[in-house]
């Protein structure tokens, strides 16, 4: 925001999967300093991301699974002159089972939306991202990309598969000032930790050198790092936020 508070002048940033944990407290972090879109894939989810960011930003159904949806979504934010020079990808899913048992469908989805999707929603910014010389391109990851993690060989390789992505995308558009990077969020308390009981909280967070389990505003403040002029001359990285559960 320029002196004179105009919200014109400030950059746009996207946050795909904004609705509700990592997502919408990363938006939260990002409303004093960005006009913020935040996306829900239901009307009443982009409502309410409206609602929370009032004068900082608004909300946008956003399907990273559906060609049409996203190019419905880029064609209106480029006719308000609203294209992002921030983009996080934060969306994605889980639909766990041990290979053995696991049906095409549970597989396809997961790589379809967590993977394909961001190429769905990478590629629609790049072109006005490289006319401006700057940009910022942060892919939220997990921890269990590298770790692994039985039951969710669909969602490690989307994970893993993102991690690579990132690297490969920061050589390409280096050079025009645009950074690309990921974070890797461990066992963060979200709604869906919210669920475990003491003591599957406890074994959790015993596997954790910092002997707990990590916020929301802790991934937040790691994304808004690599979105800041601070992070420019960081790229292709992942940054791991787990508390010492992986080191490497």
């Amino acid at each position: 925001m320029n002196e004179d508070g105009n919200l014109s002048d400030r950059k746009v940033a996207l946050v795909s999967g904004a609705s509700r944990g990592i997502g919408a407290a990363i938006i939260q972090a990002l409303a004093p300093d960005y006009f913020v879109i935040g996306t829900a894939t239901s009307q009443a989810g982009a409502a309410a991301i409206g609602d929370t960011l009032a004068d900082n930003g608004e909300g946008a159904v956003l399907r990273v699974d559906d060609d049409a949806s996203v190019e419905m979504l880029f064609k209106s934010l480029k006719d308000q002159d609203r294209m992002p020079s921030v983009l996080i990808n934060n969306a994605g899913i889980t639909s766990d089972n041990l290979l053995l048992r696991m049906k095409p469908e549970e597989w396809q989805s997961v790589i379809n939306t967590n993977l394909t999707g961001l190429y769905r929603v990478v590629k629609p910014v790049l072109r006005g991202m490289m006319k401006a010389r700057w940009g910022r391109i942060i892919n939220v990851s997990s921890v269990v990309a590298r770790m692994g993690n039985p039951g969710q060989s669909n969602y490690v390789a989307s994970k893993s598969g993102i991690e690579g992505f990132t690297r490969s995308l920061a050589q390409e558009v280096g050079s025009r000032g645009i950074t690309v990077n990921a974070v890797a969020p461990g066992f963060i308390d979200t709604d869906m930790t919210a669920q475990l009981d003491d003591a599957q909280v406890e074994l959790m967070s015993s596997r954790i050198p910092l002997g707990t389990l990590g916020r929301v505003e802790d991934v937040a403040a790691a994304v808004l790092f690599l979105a800041s002029d601070a992070a420019g001359y960081i790229t292709g990285e992942t940054l791991n936020v787990n508390g010492g559960l992986y080191m490497g």
